[in-house]
């Protein structure tokens, strides 16, 4: 099994950009034949998919989120990172990291990380 944690600010000013780290342990990222995917739940929404990045660096982007959205790695520190830029306070969620099937689906989540996005 494999755990993931989600590392990043809990609260960010109107028009500024998001990052979040997702660090790895007990799988490896760039070897491991899987998708490493970032998603949000807004506040009495469902979950939503921003994007996902594979283990060969190949990124993939929400077509509502892909053009404020970037997604990398740092493959040395077993982590991978998202980037949300020009954030608005419709962009407050709790965002997880996750693993990705071959399916598609995801099997191994983070715990999730509350962010708001206020003046």
């Amino acid at each position: 099994q494999i755990q993931l944690q989600e590392s990043g600010p809990g609260l960010v000013k109107p028009s500024q950009s998001l990052s979040l780290v997702c660090t790895v342990h007990g799988g490896s990222i760039a070897t491991d034949y899987f998708y490493w995917g970032w998603i949000r739940q807004a506040p009495g929404k469902g979950l939503e998919w921003i994007a996902c990045i594979d283990y060969s660096g190949r990124a993939y982007y929400s077509p509502s989120l892909g053009s404020r959205t970037s997604v990398s790695r740092d493959t040395a520190k077993n982590q991978f990172t998202l980037q949300l830029n020009s954030v608005t306070p419709e962009d407050t969620a709790v965002y997880y990291c996750a693993r990705g099937a071959p399916t598609s689906e995801f099997d191994y989540w983070g715990q999730g990380t509350r962010v708001t996005v206020s003046s």
